[in-house]
């Protein structure tokens, strides 16, 4: 949510400081970009406890409860 206040904000400054749509576009689309990454990265680092217990549990199985015939 913070991501989308952030590019809100800065189109909004974009427009009023007077730049062209062009630029206001192209920034836009690299802030939208930028947001989206850091924000993909950001719930990575949230999971990640997960991801390790998830990632344990399936070695645990795969190396001491299934057994293949």
């Amino acid at each position: 949510m913070i991501e989308l206040f952030f590019v809100l904000v800065f189109v909004g400054m974009l427009v009023f400081t007077g730049v062209t749509m062009m630029t206001v576009f192209l920034a836009t689309g690299v802030a939208f970009a930028a947001m989206l990454v850091l924000g993909m990265v950001g719930m990575v680092f949230k999971l990640l406890p997960w991801l390790i217990v998830i990632a344990l549990g399936w070695w645990f199985f795969k190396n001491f409860v299934y057994c293949p015939r």
